[in-house]
């Protein structure tokens, strides 16, 4: 019996983490660097706000000096909790305290005000050039995307390591595809 999408999704997951975890810490800063650069040149995000990032954990690309960047230039930010049905989003600028959450992820006080992202920077576990994307399996994204997506349009911006490109990641019926991708070597612009 070949395996199912969800399995064929946690093998390229797991893959892609090992490329990723194996990447030299001091070329894992640089490359983050790079990305960072690129972000800050697609034009689609310099016009809109308020942009959603997340507090990079593990050996995720890191994208703080996208945000303090981004904050520099005006755009005002924000970073999810996680909460049911859907993620929320609670405005942060650099230097605002974060509090880890009970999944140990960094996320900003519940004193933040909530608002409404009109782009998101996406985790990506994996991608590929079509815009499909794996996250860690949990659906927060893809659930908080659609959420989003049913009050007024969203940009989606992917960021990850080249590395962690795979030739295809199997869809499913609540995937939705990455409008932009920014690597540390390139923009990938997926087909409409």
């Amino acid at each position: 019996m070949p395996p199912s999408i969800p399995e064929l999704k946690a093998k390229l997951r797991d893959e892609a983490f090992g490329r990723r975890d194996g990447l030299d810490p001091v070329w894992r800063a640089q490359a983050s660097l790079a990305m960072a650069e690129r972000a800050l040149t697609v034009p689609e995000l310099m016009e809109r706000e308020p942009i959603s990032a997340f507090w990079p954990i593990l050996s995720e690309i890191d994208v703080k000096i996208l945000l303090e960047a981004l904050h520099a230039r005006g755009q005002r930010l924000c970073l999810p909790v996680v909460a049911k049905p859907s993620m929320v989003f609670r405005t942060w600028m650099p230097g605002d305290e974060l509090v880890k959450s009970s999944f140990g992820v960094q996320q900003p006080s519940p004193d933040a005000p909530e608002v409404s992202p009109r782009a998101m920077l996406v985790p990506l576990a994996a991608f590929d050039r079509q815009g499909a994307r794996i996250g860690y399996g949990k659906g927060h994204f893809d659930t908080a995307i659609a959420a989003l997506e049913a009050k007024h349009p969203v940009l989606t911006v992917g960021v990850a390591f080249s590395v962690q490109e795979v030739a295809s990641v199997p869809m499913e019926p609540h995937d939705r595809r990455i409008d932009i991708i920014v690597t540390d070597s390139e923009i990938i612009r997926p087909a409409s």
